[in-house]
């Protein structure tokens, strides 16, 4: 079983953010993994470790995780972290047309290198921290012409009938649902907890395979991405105002009144 995982490096959740030229500023704070892709790189392992006599992927073992993802040099280094958790080899797509590219070119590009290479399944996050669209796994599946299943809050395969099966989480329970390998999924987050890098891991991560390709490579316009060709647009962005000073009360005797009439004023009673 070949496992492909999308992964994208974002800005750290806790960095301050800012927008520049309609963009977001993504050079002066620091990046790392999105979350939620971690889900995704975990869940491949395990798979991976359940299925392999030998408990892990690599040659021999039948079974392979690649980690594929679409940015600048720099990210290389969120790769690095799925590498050491690990994953076998990584594709990176990166191009100076990239810049500003959407999710419709960024699932063409994607969809590309996937398409290249004889993939049983397609593992991705929900979404991504920075941009929380959550369109990308369904928009792979439509271009790839792959099963679609999304939201999984566990997943089944059998590689004998080609078969996965998942559970699908919802706001009024539980589906679950079958599909036929090839297939395109996207795990929540409650899926699994996402392994540390072991220092074998790590170490064993920077002799592992980056192949970096460019739209030259993949043979795609560059006139189809990047933000001239994005069906949208940032017109302008305010930061957020701070926040205001809150009410402080001392307590003379009358505190209770204050309290009331304070959760009056905000309808709360």
């Amino acid at each position: 079983m070949k496992i492909a995982v999308c992964v994208k490096q974002v800005p750290d959740s806790w960095a301050e953010k800012k927008m520049a030229g309609g963009l977001l500023d993504r050079a002066s704070v620091d990046a790392v993994l999105n979350d939620l892709d971690e889900y995704a790189v975990e869940e491949a392992l395990r798979l991976v470790e359940t299925h392999s006599p030998t408990g892990a992927s690599g040659e021999g073992s039948g079974h392979s995780i690649t980690i594929i993802s679409m940015g600048p040099d720099r990210a290389t280094e969120a790769i690095r972290k799925a590498l050491s958790m690990g994953a076998d080899d990584a594709i990176l797509i990166s191009d100076p047309a990239l810049s500003g590219s959407d999710a419709l070119a960024t699932s063409l590009v994607l969809a590309a290198v996937i398409g290249a290479k004889d993939f049983d399944l397609i593992l991705c996050g929900t979404e991504s921290t920075d941009a929380r669209m959550s369109v990308i796994p369904a928009m792979l599946a439509q271009r790839l012409g792959f099963a679609q299943l999304t939201f999984a809050g566990s997943i089944s395969v059998v590689p004998e009938t080609s078969q996965i099966t998942i559970a699908r989480m919802t706001d009024v329970g539980v589906e679950n649902m079958k599909a036929k390998l090839p297939a395109v999924v996207s795990v929540i987050e409650k899926i699994n907890e996402p392994r540390y890098p072991s220092f074998k891991g790590i170490m064993a991560s920077k002799k592992k395979t980056i192949e970096v390709k460019t739209l030259s490579d993949l043979g795609i316009d560059p006139a189809t991405v990047g933000m001239s060709a994005a069906w949208s647009e940032v017109k302008d962005a305010q930061a957020r105002p701070p926040r205001a000073a809150g009410v402080k009360v001392v307590d003379d005797g009358n505190g209770g009144n204050a309290l009331v009439n304070f959760l009056v004023e905000k309808r709360v009673i």
